[in-house]
């Protein structure tokens, strides 16, 4: 039986540059960066007091990924056309406000709607992201 997710991968093109925007820009933790012997790089991240999750820092050209299948992703990552996923926030016009001063780059400001209020952000490598205020019940 499947309890729970614990890991899910977002590619990334420089695991540096993805490492110092997630933990530096979006305040998240550092949970893992470790180089395994074949070269490939372990690199963990998660939001403050989520425990139960990490977010794999993955590089799109790693060892376990053919050239024309990296070549294709990257073109679909460069282009904008990937999700990471939705993050959660308990004020998302403050939020928005305090990253954009930090220079994350959103497609959409916060608007209202019947689920709550949104923002579509882009991670530096061409990620975006729903960054959701619940609507309160």
């Amino acid at each position: 039986m499947i309890q729970r997710l614990s890991h899910v991968s977002v590619f990334v093109l420089d695991q540096d540059a993805a490492r110092d925007f997630y933990v530096n820009k979006l305040g998240f933790e550092l949970r893992m960066d470790q180089t395994m012997d074949n070269g490939f790089r372990w690199l963990t991240v998660a939001p403050k007091g989520q425990s139960d999750l990490q977010i794999v820092l993955m590089k799109i050209d790693g060892p376990n990924m053919n050239a024309e299948a990296a070549k294709r992703l990257r073109e679909l990552q460069q282009g904008g056309h990937l999700s990471g996923g939705v993050l959660e926030t308990t004020d998302c016009r403050r939020l928005h406000k305090d990253l954009t001063a930090k220079g994350v780059e959103f497609a959409s400001p916060p608007t209202e709607d019947f689920y709550g209020i949104e923002a579509i952000m882009k991670d530096n490598s061409g990620n975006w992201y729903s960054v959701v205020e619940r609507k309160a019940t």
